[in-house]
């Protein structure tokens, strides 16, 4: 399985498991465009576009570092031609970018819920909606996005019901756009981490980097992402996959590789899984 001379488009890229993703298809030889805000360093959290696009050419991929918001549907569908222009089309999307904030409907601010839903459901659809045309051309045309299978427990919805709606959100336009999307070949998929992943979104909204004792790294869930987009002729479609479910089904037995600290204490299961 290989993504040697396949275009990904990347969103939200410049750091976490946007980029681990990105370096993974690089070592294939894939093209990678790095869609991300993060043009400029920021000085709490490392990397930007262009710090991604090196390591991509180094890994022995090719990089287009494109400065891009989600929530702007015209900008998405500049950088979306702005690749196929570059690269010569689109085989896979990867809507990565996200926001977070577990507050439960009294104390969280409207804007903030805009911008999460914004940022993670609509954005689903402008970006999908954007590379379409591009996929529709592709031999092995891919959508993944990173949400979850779909947990009505109602824990889940208590205390962060705002944010578990804009993800679940995600996830249903997974289930439509797969059924949708059938008569132009298009596989499309979500995928989410088994345990919490080492990562900065983590280690600012939980409290800091202890927690990363109890996490696994990002890789696993590149591995994961490579073995999803790299699969053909449907195989693989219309499933809310988690990380290492997937992986299993690969072949892979050793989850130990992918322990952020060796030395740490009992993984921590990821949001929305019991």
């Amino acid at each position: 399985m290989s993504l040697q001379g396949k275009t990904l488009f990347i969103t939200g890229a410049s750091r976490g498991i946007g980029r681990e993703i990105a370096l993974r298809a690089a070592r294939d030889g894939a093209n990678i465009v790095i869609a991300a805000k993060s043009a400029e360093p920021h000085p709490k959290l490392a990397g930007t576009i262009f710090t991604v696009a090196e390591e991509v050419e180094a890994a022995g991929g090719k990089a287009l570092p494109l400065q891009l918001d989600v929530r702007d549907e015209n900008a998405v569908r500049e950088a979306m031609a702005r690749t196929a222009g570059h690269f010569g089309g689109i085989d896979a999307l990867v809507n990565n970018a996200g926001a977070i904030k577990l507050v439960g409907v009294e104390h969280l601010d409207p804007k903030r819920f805009d911008l999460m839903f914004q940022i993670n459901t609509r954005a689903v659809m402008v970006c999908s909606q954007a590379a379409l045309p591009y996929l529709k051309q592709s031999a092995n045309g891919h959508i993944l996005s990173l949400s979850p299978p779909l947990n009505l427990a109602s824990k889940w919805f208590a205390s962060h019901g705002p944010y578990t709606v804009t993800k679940y959100g995600m996830s249903m336009l997974t289930l439509g756009m797969s059924d949708e999307f059938r008569k132009y070949g298009i596989s499309v998929n979500a995928l989410w981490p088994r345990t919490i992943i080492a990562t900065a979104a983590i280690e600012f909204e939980l409290g800091g980097r202890d927690v990363f004792k109890y996490a696994r790294k990002p890789e696993i869930m590149a591995d994961a992402a490579h073995a999803i987009l790299s699969s053909t002729g449907r195989s693989i479609t219309g499933r809310l996959l988690i990380d290492d479910e997937i992986l299993a089904e690969q072949g892979v037995s050793d989850f130990e590789q992918y322990r952020y600290d060796p030395a740490g204490g009992p993984l921590s299961t990821d949001l929305f899984l019991d």
